[in-house]
């Protein structure tokens, strides 16, 4: 909504001297001073160490050196910054402080970025509403009636409404793609596994990675996009060995049994498949491989989701915990998947599918369970639109959320590009080339 400069950018002029780490740390915190008592997606201020920080970086012999030299960034409240809170929206977490810096936000901070503060979300991190009995809720900048999506939609606002250029957030249940889908920025769930989500837990909790959890960048260029997640692998990355669309071969998934689709957003998906084809792109309407039995894997999905988060919450009445067989079970299935998910590759090189088959729903502070949104003009249960989020988190995908157009109600439509495990630099690249063909 608001022309900025982008992380690169700023980074650019910062080491060139045509500004300061303090300057862009002060225009920040001025853009989300005057505009964020609205929106409150900033909901842990921390400028007075931010100015502190901007200020040493400015007198560094080594800023040339730093990829984000001076850029101001927030990042989702769930990730764990040495003197500030983390509660995960939960009240009985209020007044938890964290003693050390997460791991990705370790790499940020040494790569330059100057962090403002932390942005919103929903209770344990656990719906597309970011609103919670700690900091209240946070509005979509495109329309203050509508949610941002979640769980990182503090992240998403704090890039929308021209805040900061760079976020982080994580994704469980597509919750930095469906941000960035109401918002209309980018965002990339990474595979599973190539980013730390070290201090990115539960308060208070220090263990393995939750099962097909994810961490990773946001931001309003795809360029940027790429260079923070550059910056915060734990393992290196293959290229995507081709530098433009010419004959890559793209899927495009219209429909899901599981879920309904806006014709709307599928109709913006299908005219960027058609662009990229006329870019010199393959689009293959009967791959060689055939997709998953997508009803039954969104089953399988939902049982290790609600596995998954559910660790550590009290069980409802009369449900009791998983056994050990039974995780295994899980795991099993989803290695099944996995390799058909591998093998469907084998002749594909992405798949275009939406982030979620509706756009901004108006604000519901009921229970999500019963949630009813919008699809043409009909109203369906939510929980089912997880299944679009759920193609890329149950078999551990790269996923590349971009911005394609906005409604006939002014609101934005994106859509994820899927791709091979650990082909994440190939997403980043055709969501780009995508992007760039869209604007001829």
């Amino acid at each position: 909504m608001v022309t900025l400069k982008s992380a690169i950018g700023t980074a650019n002029a910062v080491r060139a001297g045509r500004t300061t780490a303090l300057a862009e740390a002060q225009a920040a915190i001025a853009r989300i001073e005057a505009r964020d008592d609205d929106l409150n997606a900033v909901v842990v201020r921390d400028f007075d160490r931010a100015l502190d920080a901007a200020r040493a970086l400015d007198v560094r012999s080594d800023r040339a050196d730093l990829p984000l030299a001076g850029v101001p960034m927030t990042i989702k409240e769930s990730f764990d910054v040495a003197g500030l809170p983390t509660t995960w929206g939960l009240a009985e977490h209020k007044d938890f402080i964290a003693d050390r810096d997460a791991e990705v936000v370790r790499r940020l901070k040494a790569a330059g970025a100057i962090l403002l503060g932390k942005t919103n979300v929903p209770p344990v991190l656990a719906d597309w509403h970011s609103s919670n009995p700690v900091y209240g809720v946070t509005r979509n900048p495109h329309d203050p009636s509508r949610v941002p999506g979640g769980s990182s939609g503090g992240s998403a606002v704090s890039l929308a409404a021209g805040y900061v250029p760079l976020e982080y957030g994580s994704d469980i249940g597509g919750s930095i793609r469906v941000p960035a889908h109401f918002c209309g920025v980018w965002g990339h769930k990474p595979s599973y596994g190539i980013v730390s989500t070290d201090g990115q837990m539960l308060p208070g909790t220090d263990g393995h990675m939750a099962e097909m959890s994810v961490v990773g960048p946001m931001a309003r260029t795809p360029e940027d996009l790429s260079l923070a997640l550059d910056l915060t692998l734990m393992h290196p990355l293959a290229g995507p060995h081709r530098q433009t669309f010419s004959g890559l071969r793209i899927a495009v998934l219209e429909a899901h049994p599981a879920a309904g689709l806006d014709d709307e957003i599928g109709a913006a998906m299908v005219a960027a498949s058609r662009q990229a084809e006329r870019d010199g792109a393959v689009i293959v309407h009967r791959p060689p491989q055939p997709l998953p039995d997508l009803a039954a894997m969104h089953a399988a999905y939902i049982r290790l989701l609600l596995t998954t988060i559910g660790r550590r919450q009290p069980l409802p009445e009369g449900v009791e915990p998983v056994d050990l067989e039974s995780w295994w079970q899980m795991l099993d299935e989803q290695a099944r998947y996995r390799r058909q998910w591998a093998a469907f590759f084998e002749g594909v090189g992405v798949l275009l599918a939406p982030i979620a088959g509706i756009t901004a729903f108006p604000h519901d502070d009921g229970d999500s369970r019963s949630r009813m949104v919008s699809v043409n003009g009909r109203p369906e249960p939510w929980g089912p639109q997880l299944a679009w989020a759920g193609l890329a988190n149950y078999p551990g995908l790269p996923a590349t959320a971009m911005p394609l157009t906005r409604s006939r109600e002014g609101l934005p439509i994106g859509m994820q590009v899927i791709g091979p495990r650990f082909g994440d630099r190939l997403t980043l690249a055709a969501a780009r080339w995508i992007a760039d063909a869209l604007t001829k």
